[in-house]
């Protein structure tokens, strides 16, 4: 299969709830980029985050297997934070075609919220 999506997407909206209802860690409030490689070849895929005032945070690294999907939250990326309760954006590069989904699971009351949008390739 010919593989499918863009190197580079962006996602301009991000927030980190910050607390959250319910048992954890399925109904922690998180943000998460959904990624799918269709190709025959792993992706290596880099996510930096942007502040609206701090220097950029990452990037990050992860790898999304050929013919996989990879569910990335946000705030399960390990050295500097994504910090919570605070605007931010992402770009995501790979230097693989992928598709780059973005879900925000809300769970700081009782009725929770999912939020999901393709994300914009670049």
């Amino acid at each position: 299969m010919e593989p499918l999506g863009a190197t580079t997407w962006v996602i301009p909206e991000g927030y980190l709830p910050g607390s959250s209802s319910g048992p954890q860690p399925q109904m922690l409030s998180h943000e998460t980029v959904c990624l799918l490689n269709t190709g025959d070849e792993d992706a290596h895929v880099e996510i930096t985050v942007f502040l609206a005032d701090a220097e950029p945070l990452g990037p990050w690294s992860v790898t999304v297997p050929a013919r996989r999907t990879l569910h990335q939250r946000f705030n399960d990326l390990t050295g500097p934070l994504v910090p919570r309760d605070t605007d931010y954006a992402s770009v995501i590069r790979s230097d693989r075609p992928v598709v780059a989904q973005h879900t925000r699971l809300d769970s700081r009351q009782a009725e929770n919220a999912l939020l999901t949008t393709i994300a914009y390739a670049a």
